[in-house]
Order: C-alpha cells, then structure tokens, then sequence
C-alpha cells in the first residue's frame, strides 16, 4: 500500500512496537514522546525493537511536540490513560479534516476523553493484548508475544475508514480483526488484565508466576469472575462462559511477562490502578455488584503507591 504519514503519541514499550513495525513498512512516522533521553536516543541511533516480531534498528522522526510533524493522515494515542487528555488537545494541529485518531489504552474511559476533545466522530479505539512489551532503555523496547490488533469504530459498526486503518497495520506484520462491537473487545481484555495487573504489581510475580502460585492465583482469578460478573451485569456479550479458563489459557501465552503496572512500581512510578481494577468497583457499585477482591486490591496498591513521587 501507499506510505501514509503515522503519528504516533506515546512511544512507551508498545508504542515503540507499533512505530518501529509501521515505519519498517515503509510509513513515514513520527514518534511523540515526553522521555527527552528516548527521543535523542531514536533521532541518534534509530529505534530498535526485539522479540516476537524479530530484531530491527529502524530510522524513524522522533520529537517531544506533535505538531513539529505536520498534517497526518493517521494519528495513533498509544500514552497511557492519566496522558491522553494531553495527547488529544497536542494532536489538534495535525489533524486533517478527515485524519482519524486511534485511541489505544489499558482500561477504561481513555477513548471517551478523546472522543470529548477531537470529536467522536473521528476515533478509532484498539484493543492490543498478549504482546507483553518493555522497555530496555532510551531508543530499546522489547516484546514477548504478537497477538491480534483489534480494532472498531468507536461510535458503531465497521466502515471503509476502519477497514484501511486495518491494512495500514497489516502493512506492518500485525495480525488486525475488525470489529462492529469494540466495546465487547475492550471488556475482554480488561478482564485479562485485571486479573493480572494488580495481582502481579502486589505480588511482584511475572504472569506464569501468579498462575503457579496457589494464593496468588485465588486473588487473580477471583478479579477476573468479579470483572466477569461486572460485565455481564453490564450487558456485554461476551464470547466465553468461565472467565478463570479464559485468562489462564491467556497467561500461557505470555508466560514471562511483567504486566505494565509492576513495571512502573518496580520503576517508582504510579500505575494505572484506577483505569484497571479500579474500573470494576467502579462500575460494579453502578450495577449492584460486590467486587471485594479488587477492591482490596486497589486498596493496597493505592497504599503502596503512598511513598512514591
């Protein structure tokens, strides 16, 4: 296909995964990121990223302000959820009349922000799971796996924009489903990482690890039947009917990870609690649906958290 002209913000461990693949394609792209160290080190050096996808240094734009790319014809928020509000107001620039944004976070609500600030009619939300990704240092991002790219149209059902936003990530070797219903999509995979978020941010445990360890396990698969339970109170028509053999059999594929949230304890950093295991209180007191278990969860990460900056 045509080389299209890629924005991406946030260039984190996933980030990086999706810029180094896309702009390997043959993509003009543009990495957007805060960690000044990483931005020198992609301009300096290139951007390399390794594991599952294979090893490659790829020459890329690399910069700490949005609207230094110019007019995009695909704009990708690959920040966390506390750095999307900040994300969409910086893309405004850069935004064609008919550029549509992806928005790709853990949790929920990330997408509802973007859509409150650039327009509902332009996103795109993705849900990305199973990659395992990390970062090795500035310009250095690592991954375990390579699984599916789902994508959707935030206000409904699939369209010709949402079918080429697909074959541009095709383009760059991902595996991309579409889908009429991402808000299915993201459920599911929030189920995934409640169950291993918070569990493995406490435990200090990699994935495979929680699943082994028999107290650990209890309080994971007991985040999951509640994320579970929360859902299908919610209406979401889920694909499957026991969540416990549906995230074990997810954890077998990434086995060796560290979910994101303990990268950024072990980092000193504050994680995303409250877009995680702290959605599912959350829509669970909506709904009428006890959630103790995740809610002692977030309790005690909160408590962790008390020490750092």
């Amino acid at each position: 296909m045509a080389p299209e002209k890629i924005v991406i913000v946030g260039t984190g461990s996933m980030g990086c995964v999706y810029a180094a693949l896309l702009a390997d394609a043959g993509h003009e792209v543009w990495a957007v990121d805060t960690w000044a160290e990483h931005v020198a080190a992609m301009r300096d050096k290139g951007l390399r990223v390794e594991g599952a996808s294979g090893d490659r240094t790829v020459r890329l734009n690399a910069t700490q302000n949005a609207a230094e790319a110019g007019k995009a014809d695909l704009v990708i928020i690959a920040t966390k959820a506390d750095g999307v509000e900040h994300a969409a107001h910086a893309v405004k620039p850069i935004l064609k009349p008919e550029t549509p944004v992806l928005a790709i976070q853990n949790g929920l609500g990330s997408a509802e922000k973007v859509a409150d600030i650039l327009g509902a009619e332009r996103i795109i939300q993705g849900v990305v799971g199973g990659f395992g990704a990390s970062m090795n240092g500035p310009g250095h991002a690592h991954h375990n796996g390579m699984e599916f790219v789902r994508l959707g149209e935030y206000q409904g059902p699939k369209t010709e924009r949402l079918e080429h936003v697909a074959e541009i990530w095709r383009s760059g070797g991902f595996k991309v489903l579409t889908f009429d219903d991402i808000h299915k999509m993201v459920w599911e995979k929030l189920i995934c990482n409640v169950t291993f978020s918070g569990p493995c941010t406490l435990t200090e445990l990699r994935v495979g690890e929680v699943v082994a360890d028999e107290n650990a396990w209890s309080v994971a698969s007991a985040c999951a039947t509640e994320a579970y339970s929360v859902a299908r109170a919610k209406g979401i028509d889920l694909d499957f009917d026991d969540p416990v053999e549906y995230v074990r059999n997810f954890s077998n594929k990434i086995p060796n990870a560290r979910p994101s949230m303990l990268l950024d304890h072990m980092a000193g950093r504050r994680c995303e609690i409250d877009v995680i295991n702290g959605a599912i209180p959350r829509e669970g007191s909506r709904l009428g649906v006890a959630t103790p278990v995740n809610d002692l969860v977030c309790a005690l990460i909160r408590a962790k958290e008390t020490g750092f900056g």
